[in-house]
């Protein structure tokens, strides 16, 4: 984090509650009709923003990048790993 930054007035979360409720997409179709949909976010679900996501274009690509980052965190900061559950 550069000096710089000041994040005194910052507060931790302030978007969470609204986003994991739930949010509204509305699409312009070029037929001129409109489609629109809620999306409730699963459990767990990370959000990127739009100039990240032009570089993970999918989980699989998050996945990968995160798990070269993990050597790089202090041992205190790192959470215990748990098991992946199978699909289905």
């Amino acid at each position: 984090m550069r000096t710089q930054y000041d994040f005194r007035q910052g507060v931790r979360g302030k978007h969470f509650k609204a986003m994991q409720a739930g949010y509204t997409i509305t699409i312009h179709n070029a037929d001129g009709t409109t489609t629109v949909k809620h999306v409730v976010p699963k459990k767990g679900a990370v959000v990127l923003e739009p100039d990240i996501q032009a570089y993970f274009p999918d989980s699989e690509s998050v996945n990968r990048t995160l798990r070269c980052l993990i050597p790089l965190l202090p041992p205190k900061r790192r959470a215990k790993i748990k098991k992946a559950r199978p699909l289905g």
